[in-house]
């Protein structure tokens, strides 16, 4: 037997030892390599979630100097103190988590926020802790003291800048209103997107007398959108907000010129159009749908290349935990507050979203 090695027991037990050890390792590498090629994490890189969201009066407790804010004071007509701030923050968070089944979405925009301290506060509650999303907030002139802001995942969008664009009025300088919140960005395959988040003149008084209002917000929108023509076809403009008017009305039809998704030709387009035509909406007053949160997108986002819109029409979110049940059986978003009487529901608007692929 002369040229042949014996090999002993205990080396062959080595031998399979390295063999098991080697085939673990194996396993390891194929199993991480699985998980990061998943259909579905794939799907997460190569889709971005849209959502804007009327969170209703997120104060914190404080009694800001220059402010009226006083009713959202634990001294104040509502009473509220820390328990339903917390709880507050619980719900929204929530709400947001819930609507991008299996990830969180990529930028949201809010409005009725007081200050970029609750919007922080607001990241770091629940689920959205793990978005690691950061903060865009410019503060407002409104009475009130509410804002928009935005929030976005750094991984899926990145900032190039942000500004605030004042709305003012020369024939009513003593007005205040919400300033149009711009972020220009860029997404992960270097689309570029121009994002403005809205929150208009409310209807108090009547939606005839305060339409002009209105009617002037989406003409200062409008000369900020028509400044940025030529920047690209990979430049794409993402409107969204509560316009207090909804997808017919003259302020968004006629002078921000956004039309239905089913026409064709030049202009924007307001994704909300279809579920506002099914009889839907993301407000209810007395009874009546009314579609006051749209999503308004250049129309580059609804062809074939690069990002499109899913579907090419936006969504409205809810569930049952977010409904208010009336008598005859309808429902309502579920408020914080009707008056002064506190119901400790989420919000008195629900979001609203769309979905990109690319």
């Amino acid at each position: 037997m002369t040229g042949l090695k014996l090999i002993s027991g205990s080396e062959r037990r080595g031998g399979g030892n390295l063999r098991k050890i080697f085939l673990r390792l194996f396993s390891v590498v194929f199993l991480l390599l699985s998980v990061s090629c998943s259909p579905w994490k794939n799907a997460a890189r190569r889709n971005m979630t849209v959502v804007f969201y009327n969170v209703e009066n997120l104060f914190d407790l404080k009694d800001a100097p220059g402010k009226a804010d006083q009713e959202f004071t634990p001294e104040g007509e509502k009473n509220w103190n820390a328990v339903r701030y917390k709880d507050k923050l619980q719900a929204v968070s929530r709400a947001i988590s819930a609507i991008n089944e299996g990830d969180l979405p990529e930028i949201i925009g809010l409005c009725e926020v007081e200050n970029q301290k609750v919007v922080s506060e607001l990241i770091h509650t629940g689920l959205l802790a793990r978005g690691k999303y950061q903060v865009i907030h410019h503060e407002s002139p409104d009475f009130r003291g509410i804002d928009c802001a935005l929030i976005y995942r750094p991984s899926a969008f990145k900032v190039l800048e942000h500004a605030a664009i004042p709305v003012r009025f020369a024939d009513d300088p003593e007005y205040k209103t919400r300033d149009i919140l711009y972020v220009r960005g860029r997404t992960r395959n270097l689309e570029e997107l121009h994002v403005f988040v809205n929150h208009w003149p409310s209807r108090r008084g009547g939606v005839e007398k305060t339409k002009s209002k209105r009617n002037h917000a989406a003409r200062v929108l409008k000369r900020k959108i028509d400044s940025l023509a030529g920047r690209g076809r990979r430049s794409h403009i993402l409107v969204m907000g509560d316009m207090n008017d909804e997808p017919d009305n003259e302020s968004l039809r006629q002078m921000l010129g956004a039309g239905s998704p089913e026409n064709t030709g030049e202009g924007l387009v307001n994704l909300m159009y279809p579920a506002d035509s099914a009889g839907k909406g993301s407000y209810n007053y007395r009874g009546e749908w009314t579609m006051l949160d749209n999503i308004i997108v250049s129309r580059g986002l609804l062809d074939k290349k690069g990002f499109q819109c899913i579907g090419k029409k936006g969504f409205v979110f809810h569930q049952d935990w977010m409904e208010y049940r009336r008598n005859d059986g309808g429902i309502a978003p579920d408020a914080t507050y009707g008056g002064d009487t506190y119901y400790g529901g989420v919000s008195d608007h629900f979001p609203v979203y769309i979905r990109l692929r690319r």
